[in-house]
């Protein structure tokens, strides 16, 4: 993610990114304090490069993590292929952790209060790797999902935590750039870590790829204990303020929405990319990986391009293009259109973390850290409701009617950030 995605000094306005009167309404003290206000950094933290160092390796954590959660996507067919069951019961490899995920930030969030975050973050970490080897080593499919269900509990906490740590790591007027960097782990995984995992598994088979995954939470381990300073709490946050972020704040309740719809949509189709390359686009299997790292580049270079603009404007572009993206991927014969309309996805799609991050920085200024959660929530069940849905258009229909089930939300999400963010409050878009 670019800096631009998380500003340095956000609006004091508690209004700033709502929609209406009522919009900013609970980004008050009680639910978190501003990133330059949070107590226990000036004068008593780390030099700077350690505290860049520390950045970094949370930003690894998050990238592992994330990678973690996701690698199963270009790996569909040869697991379901050697555990004997189908694309769409594999796809719950995706489900699970999602779901799973969706809980646990919250939970994490308010459940480790009083813990050193520290602490907090090398246990989940350590607890994904052991999930990744143990995936790797798994007689059935059983002990496979088993195993995704932890490396849920593992990602919905870890990304929760690590989103507010900037402002304990660096001075003041690097917290946007480093939140910003913490962030980037999330497209970044998205969009490299899953297209390297599947060249991996085509090299070396399936369980190869898990266990290489595995053995990174233990590299990303060792940087955590080595590279993070103690991290004790500085405030609690309660369960009852999280919804009253949601009723009372229109333009946190708005951003929600829209990351579930776009979200969503996006893993309704992409949980299936390889079956529909192989089955519309007559793309040959050995040549899927390799696509998607092409995915994945032009997915980075998308994220760059929407980090310095504003996030409701690109949410909308996003949004909008991958509808129609989706929808032809679904219908065009051949492999030159597979192809192009493959890397015009990443593009998209690229952009999306860093424009919904954006946006709840916008909706709640002064509670970063409780909208921060609900996205994070958001985010993970959409991940699971995709993979799920397409699964089930995908066993129901064909593979085609995953990326066409992915388009309708992807249109359904644009109409939704039209009317509720600008068209709404025009005079904010600058």
């Amino acid at each position: 993610m670019t800096a631009a995605a998380a500003p340095d000094s956000p609006a004091p306005s508690t209004e700033s990114g709502g929609f209406s009167e009522s919009g900013g309404s609970t980004a008050s003290a009680p639910l978190a304090t501003a990133a330059g206000a949070i107590p226990g950094r000036a004068g008593s933290g780390p030099a700077p490069w350690q505290g860049w160092a520390a950045v970094c390796a949370v930003a690894l954590g998050i990238f592992c993590l994330i990678t973690s959660e996701l690698l199963p996507v270009g790996l569909l067919t040869p697991v379901g292929a050697d555990l004997g069951v189908s694309d769409g019961t594999a796809g719950l490899m995706v489900t699970v952790p999602g779901l799973v995920a969706g809980f646990c930030a919250p939970l994490v969030t308010v459940g480790a209060g009083r813990l050193d975050r520290r602490l907090v973050l090398c246990v989940l970490i350590a607890l994904t790797a052991a999930a990744n080897l143990a995936a790797a080593l798994a007689p059935g499919f059983a002990v496979v999902l088993a195993a995704r269900l932890l490396v849920g509990v593992g990602v919905g906490g870890f990304w929760a935590i690590a989103g507010g740590l900037a402002a304990r790591l660096v001075p003041g007027h690097h917290v946007g750039r480093a939140t910003a960097l913490v962030f980037g782990g999330v497209p970044t995984a998205s969009v490299l870590g899953v297209p390297a995992g599947t060249l991996l598994g085509e090299l070396g088979g399936w369980r190869t790829a898990f266990a290489a995954v595995g053995v990174l939470g233990l590299v990303t381990l060792a940087a955590l204990v080595v590279l993070l300073p103690p991290l004790p709490p500085t405030r609690r946050i309660g369960f009852r303020q999280l919804p009253s972020l949601l009723r009372e704040n229109r333009a946190v309740r708005a951003g929600v929405v829209v990351t579930f719809l776009v979200v969503t949509g996006q893993f309704a189709a992409y949980t299936f990319v390889r079956p529909v390359l192989q089955d519309v686009s007559g793309i040959d299997a050995g040549f899927v990986s390799t696509l998607l790292l092409g995915y994945g580049v032009a997915g980075v270079a998308g994220n760059f391009l929407a980090g310095a603009r504003d996030a409701y404007r690109t949410l909308l572009v996003i949004s909008a293009a991958l509808a129609v993206i989706l929808a032809l991927i679904a219908v065009l014969p051949g492999a030159a259109a597979g192809t192009t309309l493959l890397f015009a996805w990443g593009l998209a799609y690229g952009g999306v973390s860093v424009s919904v991050q954006g946006w709840m920085l916008k909706a709640a200024p002064a509670a970063t850290e409780a909208a921060s959660s609900l996205m994070v929530a958001m985010f993970n069940f959409a991940i699971a409701a995709g993979a799920l849905l397409g699964g089930l258009a995908v066993d129901g229909i064909s593979a085609p009617a995953a990326p066409l089930g992915g388009a309708a939300l992807m249109s359904v999400a644009a109409v939704t950030v039209w009317f509720t963010a600008i068209r709404r409050r025009p005079d904010r878009l600058g």
